[in-house]
This record gives C-alpha cells, sequence and structure tokens, in this order.
C-alpha cells in the first residue's frame, strides 16, 4: 500500500512524463499535418508502429481538438488538484477551496482517461491498423495515476473515489457564484468545442477526408454532365485539366469540377490526357497503369460524337477493367460503335493523346491530376476552398 503522504509525488512524476510525451505528440501531429518538408518522427518505425500515420487519421482528434492537446489539458489538471491546498489561499484561486479531496477527482477522472484509451487502443489496432507507441505510453500512465490516486479498499477503493467527488461537486454547486461560475465555464466550453468541430480549424485533414468521403459516395446522376464541355465554351478563363483514366484520385477531381463549375460563369475547364501508361506514354520510365492509355482513346473518340463528358464520368465511375467493358459502357451511353472503334485507333486520336502528353511534359508537370490556368500549375486534388482559392487567384468570377 502506498502511503497517503507518497501519492502526490509520485502522481506528479507520472503527470510529469505524460505532459512531455503529450508535448511530443502535439510536435508529431504538428509535423505530420502542417509541416511539409518535416523528416518522419522517431515513432515512426515501420507501417504498423507509426505515430504520423495515426496523426493524419480523423480519428486522431475528439471534436476537432487534436487528442494531444486533450492531454495536455488532463495532465495540466492532475497538477492543478495536487497544487488545489495551496492555491486555493490566493484571490485568484479561491474557487479551488470546491476541491476538498483532489486525489478523488485524479482518481476518477484518471479511471475514465484509461477506459478512453483503452477505446483509442481498440480504434488503433483493429481500425486505423496501426499503433502509435507514445499515445500506448501515455495509456499506461493514466492507469497508473488512477490507481495510485484511488482510495485504498478500506476506504472504498474507486467507488469510494467517485462518491467522495459526487458529494463535493454537489455541495460545491449549491454555493451561488461557484454555480454561477460552473455554468459559465460549461457555456464557454461548449462554446469553444462548437467552434472547433465546425471549422477543424486544428484539424483540417479532417475537413478534407470528410469531402473526399462526398467524392468517394457520390453517384453519377448526382454531377453528370452529357456532352463536350464543362463550362462555356466563350469562357475567357481556359482551366486546362490533367489526367489518368486509372488514376482514383482523377475521378475525384473530375467530380469537383462538376461542383465548381456551378460557381463561376467565365470558366471553362478543358480536358486533357496525361496517361501514365507506357502504351501511349512513351516518355514514362515504368510501366504505370495498365488501361489508361486505352481508355483515353475511347474518351477522345465519344468526343467526335459530342459524348465526351459522358463516357469520362461512366469510365472514372465504374472504372472499367478492359476493353470489353469500356465498349459495353459506349454502347450503353447510344454512341455509334462501329465509328467510335476505328476513332479510337485512328491516327487523329492517337495524334490528340500524344500532344497533350508532350504539353505536360512541357510545363513540367510530375503527375495527375493537375490544373493549369496559363503559367499557373495547381497540382493533386484540393478541398473545395482551396480550389476556389486557386481559380479565383487566377481570374475566375462567382455566378
Amino acid at each position: 500500500m502506498i502511503k497517503q503522504e507518497i501519492k502526490p509525488v509520485i502522481i506528479a512524476i507520472l503527470a510529469a512524463l505524460g505532459l512531455c510525451v503529450t508535448v511530443e505528440l502535439a510536435m508529431v501531429y504538428y509535423n505530420a499535418l502542417f509541416a511539409v518538408d518535416a523528416a518522419p518522427s522517431i515513432c515512426s518505425v515501420n507501417e504498423f508502429i507509426d505515430c504520423d500515420g495515426v496523426a493524419r487519421t480523423s480519428e486522431s482528434q475528439f471534436f476537432g481538438i487534436p487528442l494531444a492537446y486533450w492531454g495536455m489539458f488532463w495532465y495540466a489538471f492532475v497538477f492543478l488538484m495536487l497544487k488545489a491546498k495551496e492555491l486555493k489561499n490566493y484571490r485568484l484561486f479561491k474557487f479551488m477551496e470546491v476541491f476538498k479531496n483532489p486525489l478523488d477527482y485524479i482518481a476518477v477522472l484518471g479511471l475514465f482517461s484509461f477506459i478512453v484509451s483503452i477505446i483509442l487502443l481498440m480504434i488503433s489496432l483493429f481500425q486505423i491498423k496501426k499503433l502509435c507507441l507514445f499515445c500506448a505510453i501515455t495509456y499506461g500512465i493514466n492507469l497508473a495515476i488512477a490507481l495510485v490516486a484511488t482510495r485504498p479498499l478500506s476506504e472504498g477503493s474507486f467507488f469510494g473515489s467517485l462518491k467522495q467527488s459526487v458529494t463535493d461537486f454537489l455541495d460545491a454547486i449549491k454555493i451561488k457564484p461557484y454555480a454561477i461560475a460552473f455554468g459559465g465555464v460549461v457555456l464557454a466550453a461548449i462554446a469553444v468545442l462548437t467552434y472547433t468541430t465546425s471549422t477543424m480549424v486544428f484539424a483540417p485533414h479532417v475537413k478534407n477526408n470528410r469531402e473526399f468521403d462526398r467524392y468517394k459516395k457520390a453517384k453519377i446522376e448526382d454531377y453528370l454532365i452529357s456532352g463536350n464541355q464543362l463550362g462555356s465554351k466563350d469562357a475567357p478563363i481556359k482551366v486546362m485539366v490533367y489526367s489518368d483514366f486509372d488514376c482514383p484520385v482523377c475521378r475525384y477531381l473530375h467530380i469537383q469540377l462538376y461542383y465548381l463549375i456551378k460557381k463561376y460563369d467565365n470558366i471553362e475547364f478543358v480536358h486533357k490526357n496525361y496517361p501514365l501508361d507506357q502504351d501511349c506514354n512513351k516518355f514514362l520510365p515504368f510501366p504505370g497503369h495498365k488501361t489508361a492509355c486505352m481508355k483515353a482513346r475511347y474518351a477522345e473518340a465519344a468526343m467526335l460524337q459530342g459524348k465526351y463528358l459522358d463516357l469520362a464520368a461512366h469510365i472514372f465511375a465504374e472504372q472499367p477493367e478492359d476493353e470489353e467493358k469500356v465498349l459495353e459502357i459506349a454502347e450503353s451511353l447510344g454512341l455509334d460503335m462501329e465509328k467510335l472503334k476505328k476513332d479510337a485507333k485512328s491516327k487523329q486520336v492517337a495524334d490528340i493523346i500524344d500532344k497533350d502528353i508532350r504539353d505536360a511534359l512541357e510545363v513540367g508537370l510530375s503527375g495527375t491530376p493537375s490544373m493549369i490556368i496559363g503559367t499557373h500549375k495547381k497540382m493533386g486534388l484540393n478541398t473545395m476552398e482551396e480550389a476556389q482559392k486557386w481559380l479565383e487567384r487566377n481570374g475566375a468570377k462567382r455566378k
């Protein structure tokens, strides 16, 4: 049994260790999400033991606040409780007198933190399939703090601590000034959490993931436009969009373009081919995608019949695995199949794709998807907000 007078010392050491670990976790979180050129953390050992990978998931936050920040708050609260008796003598901290039995609060919240930790560990192992070692260390620290702070068996153990904490809290809110102050703290907390949850200012990756999930779940009838043009042919601003039909991210950009075009009346998105497939891209140093060139040929052939967007949307959505499947889709769209097959293998279409590839290389594109306005490039898939800002910086005007 740990002597009562030794407990605060042990808890303080554990809390200090926990605070150091959560500060390191906060740095890992920042580097993984906000520091573009940051090196991998020492906690990223392989695909399974990967703190950086865990930090980039939606589960690394709660109410828009990184879990590391919650941990820092928890350990700071432990220190505050340990000093409650001394702090209550200062006018600014007089409210600390309501914490009559600080170790009971620490025990209850420590066990609660450990239960939450176990839930997070299960999510990490079975959903994310990655382990954050630093996080696991804090789980052990939380349990140790709870065990040290809990009352001895003769005083009811954890249930004794829980009962005493509830009693102290109810006694405290009977005092009107403290009840008002507590209500104010609750309202302030709700306001802060509402802000962080709605803006995701500390967790932009969650906001991005939600947007990309929207594209993943989008049904083709939600965004399909028939014809060859996405925007006005007379639009003064031409946005060149380079994509590869075997590129899953290109599909998401393709869907995003349909949502974007509804916001502007002075731009046109012009499709360009940059298939990462040696079958037509002779500049590619590696094999790459197997059917990208074939799909590009049929899409360009469909353009000659005024149905480029129709076929392109279905190819992106259905991801046909071979030429036969592409032809089935084309036939279902009412295309002239004999003409389509002939055009797909024609020099005219081959030259169009070859020119697109050469143009992409000339402007220095290294992958897909990419957008270009004049000399301004935007590579990869960006959020709707980022895409809109880029378009508007380059002359796009909202309707």
